[in-house]
């Protein structure tokens, strides 16, 4: 990677991203930043050519982020949450049934079915699965999982594992879907599930979502700026406010890396990736 330009990776989970990134590449150039950023098709190599240092910095999911901390430890680096959006913070997960179900607690659910979503969905698969882990259901024993595999390789940015839970929940195919709490919100308003048809019985921890990942071999005067800029985005900014509605948030805010607790617990309780990184995870194959 050359010291002249400061080198992101993405994630093309959506068209939409190619707009995002070559719309914040022209405001960055123009705040005289050498900027440029690379496509890719799942986090897994995305993850590996950060820590590798043929990329400076990588906007990560949650689990992308867990899996370049260790890599970076294996290696003798290191890698450091920078920035967040204002919506990356203090999310929780869901388990939800429909509103004429007889499941009151998570504890009505045993030798019942679970939809989830993609293997690889921290939101939609591995905290609420972990969530009823540590309520005493063990997945695939106590409760059956239906795995909606969309997108894998996403991480779960593609919904659409997730929201084919929650249309298997509407049709009576299982008793219990599991989805992010604003996707819970989002399905209803858009009709995926009624208004009114479904019922909470389980709601996570808190936990943090994505996160700007900044690896040790960035060049610090460029990382720093990198870093300084987004934080000085405006909402009122009426060249970025498009592209900061696209990429959901309002204000970047400093990254943080407390908040990754419950799937840190859930990657070692299910073996995703090992210690040192590498991926372990039965049939995940991006």
């Amino acid at each position: 990677m050359s010291d002249s330009t400061f080198l992101m990776g993405a994630v093309a989970y959506d068209p939409k991203v190619i707009t995002i990134w070559e719309g914040f590449r022209r405001w960055l150039l123009a705040q005289g930043l050498p900027f440029d950023f690379v496509l890719y098709s799942h986090y897994e190599r995305q993850v590996e050519d950060l820590v590798d240092g043929r990329l400076a910095a990588a906007w990560n999911s949650p689990l992308a982020w867990l899996r370049s901390e260790r890599l970076a430890a294996e290696r003798g680096r290191s890698v450091r949450s920078a920035v967040m959006r204002d919506t990356d913070q203090d999310l929780t997960s869901v388990v939800v049934v429909r509103a004429d179900s007889d499941v009151t607690s998570p504890a009505d659910l045993a030798g019942r079915i679970v939809a989830v979503g993609a293997v690889d969905s921290p939101q939609a698969t591995l905290i609420p699965l972990s969530h009823l882990r540590d309520a005493g259901l063990h997945p695939g024993e106590d409760v059956t999982v239906r795995r909606f595999d969309v997108g894998v390789g996403l991480h779960g940015d593609h919904v659409g594992g997730e929201r084919e839970a929650a249309r298997a929940l509407v049709a009576g195919e299982v008793d219990a879907a599991c989805m992010i709490d604003g996707n819970h919100l989002l399905f209803a308003q858009e009709g995926t599930l009624p208004a009114g048809g479904t019922r909470i019985v389980a709601q996570t921890v808190p936990y943090d979502h994505c996160t700007m990942t900044v690896v040790d071999t960035a060049p610090a005067e460029l990382a720093d700026r990198f870093v300084e800029l987004l934080l000085s985005m405006s909402y009122a900014d009426s060249e970025v406010r498009p592209l900061l509605d696209l990429e959901g948030l309002q204000v970047w805010k400093e990254g943080r890396s407390s908040g990754y607790g419950p799937l840190d617990r859930a990657v070692d309780a299910t073996g995703f990736y090992d210690a040192k990184g590498q991926v372990t995870a039965a049939g995940y194959h991006p």
